[in-house]
C-alpha cells in the first residue's frame, strides 16, 4: 500500500475534556509534519481540533477545513487563516468531501460526532465502497469501550469477523503511520463474506 499523503483526522472539539488530550493532539500534529503529510479535519477551532490544525499550520503544514455553514455560524470565523477553508451546506456533504480528500482516517478522543464519522467509514470500508486504512488511537484507554463493542458486534454475528481487520488500534501516537501504511486490502468486500 502506498504512504499516506492526505490524512483525515476525526476528534473531538470540546474545551472541557482532559487537557492531556490536547497534548496529545499536538503529537500528532506533529507526525503528520514530519511525515510530510496533510491534514483534513472538520474545520473547528476549539477543543482538540483546533489543537491539531493549530499545531500543523504553525509549522508551515497544509491544513484542509471542512466545515457546513451552519456550525461555522454558531463557532464563529476559525482563526487559522493560513488553512484551506472549504464551507458546505450540510453535514452530508463535508463527511463525503472529508472522505474524497483523504487517504487514510485517524480517530481519535471524540464525542458523538467522532464516532458518526467512524462508524459511517468503517461501513463504507465493510461494504466496498473504500479501501482506506483507519486507525483508532486509543491514549489512555478512551476508545475501551468502543473497541469492546466492536468485538461484541462480531462475537453475536452482527458482522463477520474479517470486519475487524477493517481498522487498526494503536496506543501510542508513535505506532499510528505505520499502523496506517500496513494495513491490507481485501479482494472484496467484507460484507459479502460469510457471517459464521
Amino acid at each position: 500500500m502506498k504512504s499516506v499523503q492526505n490524512i483525515c483526522v476525526f476528534c473531538g472539539a470540546s474545551t472541557k475534556s482532559d487537557p492531556d488530550f490536547y497534548i496529545f493532539a499536538k503529537k500528532v500534529g506533529d507526525l503528520i509534519l514530519e511525515k510530510n503529510c496533510n491534514l483534513v479535519y472538520g474545520g473547528a477551532k476549539w477543543g482538540m481540533m483546533g489543537e491539531l490544525a493549530d499545531r500543523v499550520l504553525e509549522n508551515g503544514g497544509h491544513v484542509t477545513g471542512i466545515i457546513p455553514k451552519f456550525i461555522q455560524e454558531f463557532e464563529g470565523e476559525v482563526t487559522q487563516s493560513k488553512m484551506e477553508l472549504i464551507v458546505l451546506e450540510t453535514m452530508h456533504e463535508r463527511k463525503k468531501m472529508m472522505v474524497e480528500r483523504s487517504d487514510a482516517f485517524l480517530i481519535m478522543p471524540g464525542g458523538y460526532g467522532t464516532l458518526d464519522e467512524f462508524f459511517e467509514i468503517l461501513t463504507w470500508k465493510q461494504l466496498g465502497l473504500h479501501q482506506k486504512p483507519i486507525v483508532i488511537f486509543n491514549p489512555k484507554a478512551y476508545w475501551d469501550y468502543l473497541i469492546l463493542l466492536l468485538d461484541q458486534i462480531v462475537t453475536q454475528n452482527f458482522a463477520p469477523a474479517e470486519s475487524l481487520r477493517l481498522y487498526k488500534v494503536v496506543t501510542r501516537e508513535e505506532d499510528i503511520f505505520e499502523a496506517l501504511n500496513s494495513q491490507e486490502k481485501f479482494d472484496e468486500p467484507v460484507a459479502k463474506l460469510k457471517w459464521s
